[in-house]
């Protein structure tokens, strides 16, 4: 009955409830505190425009043509968000 009403997913309802308040805390703090210096993307309801909008925002604080940019990502060792002290530039 509950999946009617939630975006499509393969968890259970327990493990869908913890996910959710995940997304929840985060998207609180993001309001309530600041934007995230970790972003956990599946968390996002549709992580895409998240990243479409980092793109555009960034390529027009830098003066960049958007059609120009590509965005890339380095993986990295860190396995804790509390092991990044600041957002990158």
């Amino acid at each position: 009955m509950w999946a009617k009403l939630a975006p499509q997913t393969q968890k259970n309802l327990v493990n869908w409830v913890g996910h959710f308040k995940r997304r929840f805390m985060q998207y609180k703090d993001w309001i309530e505190i600041e934007e995230p210096k970790v972003i956990w993307l599946s968390g996002l309801h549709i992580p895409e425009s998240y990243l479409t909008a980092l793109i555009q925002t960034t390529c027009r604080s830098k003066g960049w043509a958007l059609d120009k940019s590509t965005m890339y990502t380095n993986v990295t060792n860190h396995v804790d968000a509390k092991e990044i002290t600041k957002k990158l530039d």
